[in-house]
């Protein structure tokens, strides 16, 4: 299975939010990466530039969508919290 692109992540990123608590975004990918059974290596595998994964980039782009919809806060540098709009859109 390859790596879906980030606006497949977007519902599977809110899934992971559903306790409501403030959630770093290494927990996201971990419970994104885990719900969605990605294989280790497309986890792993690195952006031309060798900074991030494609996996860590592509979560950071459904995060900054969803945060600039307003369904997502940070609360605090890579800890974002549901919206009551994120909360509404999952029931």
């Amino acid at each position: 299975m390859s790596l879906p692109d980030f606006q497949s992540l977007m519902l599977p990123v809110l899934k992971a939010f559903t306790d409501g608590s403030e959630t770093p975004v290494r927990e996201i990918r971990a419970r994104v990466a885990a719900s969605e059974k990605l294989a280790t290596e497309d986890v792993e595998r690195m952006v031309p530039s060798g900074q991030q994964t494609q996996f860590a980039d592509r979560i950071g782009w459904a995060i900054t969508h969803m945060g600039r919809a307003g369904l997502l806060e940070r609360t605090r540098r890579g800890v974002y919290r549901l919206m009551p709009e994120g909360e509404r859109l999952l029931s």
